[in-house]
Order: C-alpha cells, then structure tokens, then sequence
C-alpha cells in the first residue's frame, strides 16, 4: 500500500509540473479535427464491440460432439435391400 501511495503521489506530482510549466500553443488547430478524432474513436469503438461479440457468440454457440450418429450409405447395385 505504501508503495502505491507514493507511485500515485509522484504521478500526481508529475502531472503537475506538466501543466504548470506548459507554454502558449501558436497553432492552428482545424475545427473538423475534432470530428475526425470522433469518428475514430467510433470506428475503433465499433470494431472492438465486433470482434468481442463474435468470441463470445462462438463461445456460447459452441456445438458439442454427436456420438453414435450413423450417416448414411448409398446402397450398391445388386444390394439386398433394393430386393423389396
């Protein structure tokens, strides 16, 4: 516990001394970077939710093995039970 005390007090402590000593930013940011940041997040969002919904599908969807099936055999010519 200690040692999580401190970690999260030098973290803090980082974080800080990140934004206290920050200078003025001169550029241009474009107002459609935002939707494209958006739009990203989504798409990710989206194919994260695909593939997880499909492990777990195939996790409960799951087919157990069928013993004792017999499958069927086509009958030869001259075969006894073409006789009736």
């Amino acid at each position: 516990m200690k040692r999580f005390a401190s970690l999260s007090l030098a973290i803090l402590m980082t974080l800080c001394l990140i934004v206290g000593s920050e200078r003025r930013a001169w550029g241009y940011v474009d107002p459609g970077a935002g939707l494209i940041a958006l739009q990203t997040f989504a798409s990710v969002a989206a194919a994260y939710i695909y593939f997880i919904r499909r492990r777990v599908q195939a996790f409960f969807m799951r087919k157990k093995p069928v013993q004792g099936v017999v499958l069927p055999v086509p009958a030869k010519a001259g075969d006894s039970r073409e006789a009736a």
